[in-house]
């Protein structure tokens, strides 16, 4: 079997920083731009893409079964090869079955935009394999410039199809034109082949089996929470409200994006010292985070309450005035993510894993009942208030029992 030494790693602190300045550009395009998108796209067409972008992503997620995170793993070429090959059988089943469901997706809504979806899980699959194998291969600058080139070149082409008027097709095009140059980008081929034997490919599936058992039902129930939000919302409320929705989504999470993975990336070191035990020390960083990103997010909650409105209304347009209003309905639960984003590896650290999933679960439920029961009661902004007002209660629960874990548990906290 041919193996190979995996290659030097760079040092940790340059490779993160690295990865960390690829991600900030990667996000401050969008934001920077998106004053000048909302007044080259009207809600409803916002709203189109939102719903467009949740469902691809939602079966994109999945569209390698999660096979492809296991591929860091894997030190033997061959066995990588493998796994390649595996994962490009599972995108071209899921590219081809995502085409039967955009042709009836079409011809319900009498719209052609949805027949984008089979290209848009192919492309948007590849990169996630493309990824994962850079990742491997430890290309930090690469991935880097990958994430610049997809997110920030696909804000830049959807402005200049928004000066085109190209409306959502113009929203769905732009962002795929971007990911195919984000595989150039990650020096992406066929490499390996699809003719590897099948025994092999069962083999290396059953090796790493926990991925699609395990990380396939996570991944997709979280993108599942996301696309269900922007299809309800659509339903109840029209394609604007959708619209409103998607954009404050993006810009209030944007914080707990950028905070939440430095912050994790280096508690989680801190907690694995003490080798998935927990300690009295262990739990009071913990502690320490909470409140300390605690303070911050209360003044994020106070900025939405007073200016939240005018903000919105003076960044994005009068028209986009409702997606301030129901910015100041999100705040509480926006701050209660912001707090809770880099906890995950807290979990990770005390192999609490099952009952994270389990509790995320529960979470995911609580949020779209929520939103169902508003929209229903009030429309849009009712449900924003009912969604602050489920999770204040759930992610209360959540940090009470971190702050409160019984110190050197067993393996698995029982449900």
């Amino acid at each position: 079997m041919n193996t190979t030494a995996a290659p030097r790693a760079p040092g940790l602190v340059r490779a993160t920083l690295t990865l960390l300045a690829g991600g900030a550009l990667a996000q401050a395009v969008p934001l920077l731009l998106g004053p000048l998108l909302t007044r080259l796209y009207t809600p409803q067409e916002f709203g189109g893409y939102h719903l467009f972008a949740a469902v691809a992503a939602n079966v994109a997620v999945v569209a390698c079964a999660r096979y492809e995170f296991a591929l860091p793993l894997e030190t033997s070429d061959t066995r990588a090869a493998d796994l390649r090959a595996l994962c490009r059988w599972l995108l071209l089943a899921a590219t081809l079955a995502s085409t039967l469901g955009a042709a009836a997706w079409a011809w319900t809504t009498q719209a052609a935009w949805p027949l984008w979806l089979p290209l848009s899980v192919c492309v948007l699959g590849a990169v996630s394999l493309a990824t994962l194998d850079a990742t491997r291969e430890q290309r930090f600058h690469a991935l880097a410039s990958a994430r610049v080139a997809q997110h920030g070149g696909g804000a830049a082409l959807q402005a200049a199809a928004g000066v085109l008027h190209a409306g959502v097709t113009g929203l769905i095009a732009a962002p795929l034109l971007a990911a195919a140059a984000a595989l150039a980008v990650l020096r992406w081929r066929w490499r390996g082949g699809w003719r590897r034997p099948w025994t092999q490919l069962r083999a290396v599936a059953a090796a790493h089996r926990q991925f699609p058992l395990l990380n396939t039902p996570h991944a997709f129930a979280g993108a599942l929470q996301d696309t269900a939000a922007v299809a309800l919302i659509a339903a109840w409320q029209g394609p604007a409200a959708a619209g409103f929705w998607g954009l404050t989504l993006r810009y209030l999470k944007a914080p707990a994006t950028l905070v939440g993975g430095a912050v994790s990336q280096a508690l989680y070191p801190k907690l694995a010292q003490s080798g998935h035990r927990v300690t009295a020390a262990s739990r009071a960083a913990a502690v320490r985070v909470m409140a300390t990103l605690g303070a911050i997010a209360a003044v994020l909650v106070l900025l939405l309450a007073v200016f939240g409105p005018w903000a919105f209304a003076h960044a994005f347009g009068d028209q986009w005035r409702e997606a301030g209003e129901l910015a100041r309905a999100l705040a509480p639960y926006i701050a209660l993510h912001f707090v809770a984003s880099p906890l995950a590896v807290v979990t990770m650290a005390w192999r609490a894993q099952g009952w994270a999933l389990r509790l995320a679960l529960v979470g995911q439920a609580l949020f779209v009942g929520a939103l169902a029961l508003g929209l229903a009661i009030g429309g849009l902004q009712m449900a924003g208030w009912m969604v602050s007002g489920v999770m204040v209660l759930y992610f209360g629960w959540y940090f009470w029992k971190l702050a409160t874990w019984p110190l050197d548990p067993p393996l698995e906290l029982p449900a």
